[in-house]
């Protein structure tokens, strides 16, 4: 079954007692324009997730630029959402962007397992004239367990031993110019892990803002082998999840995330870096 649903789908099943909408919006460098978008207008009973404040912990020593939160932290959070797991969450941001990905990864590493995001996220909702709402949304409490599934994450000690194996495959999801080294825009240090094979993040969304279909998402991934435990990171943990998406779309069963990605990497000074075009090294 796909992870995402339409904007039709989903206004057929507005005001469902079992569904929780989850507003996720959010720009780099402007804190505010998530809050500002959803009391502006969202889509009828959305709530708000405050993408930095709940979803990213504070950098620390290790654990990379945006570290996970605490999962017990992250359940209470949700709890008073309205979400348990007998609720089914759709998930929006305002096209196709890292953040419905990062919450609809969260949820599924916690246990949830019916989480959808939005195809087209909000910006499709909108351009079709569905209906909008500047109401903030009240939702009683629920009682959010924890399950986690580990076969969801990786740390820096199962990256350390994938690398050179046949079977394990890592994926980079930044860019040419940060895959090979030529600049980190972000971090300190420039480089790729061992082994990784690029494959760009945006390269799952299609030209219209909406996501690639299952084949297209398969012809992107033809050279990965589906029977490989693939371990996905970027340079935070944040645009790796679109390609986590991305590949359980094509039918990748061992799909985990490195959440600490480059930048936890990069953190251990032994840990061994790549530049360049490792075929010619």
């Amino acid at each position: 079954m796909s992870n995402l649903v339409t904007k039709e789908w989903l206004f057929e099943q507005l005001g469902s007692d079992d569904l929780v909408i989850a507003d996720v919006r959010f720009a780099p460098g402007d804190s505010s324009h998530g809050l500002n978008a959803y009391t502006e207008n969202h889509i009828p009973g959305a709530v708000f997730i405050n993408f930095k404040e709940d979803l990213v912990d504070p950098p620390r020593e290790h654990g990379g630029r945006s570290p996970l939160p605490d999962p017990e932290r992250l359940a209470d959070k949700f709890g008073k959402l309205g979400i348990d797991q007998t609720t089914r969450i759709v998930v929006y941001d305002d096209s196709v962007r890292p953040e419905a990905t990062r919450l609809w990864w969260i949820l599924n590493y916690l246990g949830h397992e019916q989480v959808y995001i939005l195809d087209g996220g909000y910006t499709a909702w909108e351009d079709a004239g569905l209906p909008i709402t500047s109401e903030v949304t009240t939702t009683p409490s629920r009682t959010f367990e924890v399950n986690l599934r580990n076969d969801w994450l990786a740390d820096v000690d199962e990256v350390r031993a994938s690398i050179g194996r046949d079977d394990v495959t890592l994926v980079d999801s930044r860019d040419l110019k940060q895959y090979l080294g030529v600049e980190a825009p972000f971090d300190p240090v420039a480089g790729r892990i061992p082994g990784a094979t690029l494959a760009f993040w945006k390269d799952g969304a299609s030209d219209d803002g909406t996501w690639k279909s299952s084949d297209e998402h398969r012809e992107r991934f033809r050279n990965l082998d589906p029977a490989n435990k693939v371990i996905v990171y970027c340079g935070s943990g944040l645009s790796a999840c679109p390609n986590v998406l991305s590949l359980r779309e094509a039918g990748f069963e061992q799909v985990k995330l490195y959440a600490g990605s480059w930048s936890d990497w990069i953190s251990y000074s032994e840990n061994p870096i790549v530049t360049g075009d490792e075929e010619k090294e």
